[in-house]
């Protein structure tokens, strides 16, 4: 399990796609975690800068930088915060696979579309249980 560097174990959730970062707000909200939602890159890094979150869960295509890009900046700021890959695009030839989102430093990684528990049991194992 990674060290969580404050208790409070909020998420953020990056996507380009509002339905998809809506509905994965909405499963972490119901399983008890607080949520931070980013629309961008840029934004999840104004996120980031404000107060690190307990961990990251990331699209990987998305405007602006590439997946890869946007892990490895993560990586030089927060060495130590757990970020959880998904993308619709894994395995299709367009923008980056699972092994280049691994060896960027992502923790775990998801195909879109992502199943509820499948996210909400790697989670756990990364961060521990919401705080009730």
């Amino acid at each position: 399990m990674y060290e969580v560097p404050h208790p409070s174990k909020d998420i953020l959730v990056v996507d380009d796609d509002a339905i998809m970062r809506d509905l994965i707000c909405d499963w972490l909200v119901a399983a008890g975690y607080a949520v931070r939602r980013a629309g961008d890159c840029r934004a999840g890094a104004s996120s980031l800068d404000a107060a690190p979150p307990a961990l990251v869960v990331s699209d990987m295509s998305m405007p602006g930088l590439s997946g890869t890009d946007a892990i490895r900046c993560l990586r030089e700021k927060h060495p130590e915060l757990p970020l959880i890959a998904i993308s619709g695009h894994f395995g299709s030839g367009r923008g980056c696979s699972k092994g280049e989102a691994v060896r960027a430093g992502a923790v775990r990684t998801f195909a879109k579309p992502v199943k509820r528990a499948d996210l909400l049991d790697a989670i756990a194992e990364l961060i521990g249980p919401p705080e009730r």
